[in-house]
């Protein structure tokens, strides 16, 4: 079965860090205070972080 995990569109995400907050295993962090990256080691792909986005610049993927 496919594992979902957090993809965010870098041309959309404002770095406001709403996601960072909510993400249960620390696998978001700001790059460079431009936008938000996922580290797909640590997601778990629970969804939290694109509900909380208010760019709507995350989606789940499955890889």
């Amino acid at each position: 079965m496919p594992k979902r995990k957090a993809f965010i569109n870098k041309n959309i995400c404002v770095a406001c860090g709403c996601c960072l907050k909510v993400c249960p295993k620390n696998a978001i962090e700001i790059f460079k205070g431009i936008y938000a990256q996922t580290h797909d080691d640590k997601c778990v792909g629970c969804g939290l972080c694109a509900k909380s986005c208010p760019a709507d610049a995350i989606e789940l993927t499955k890889n």
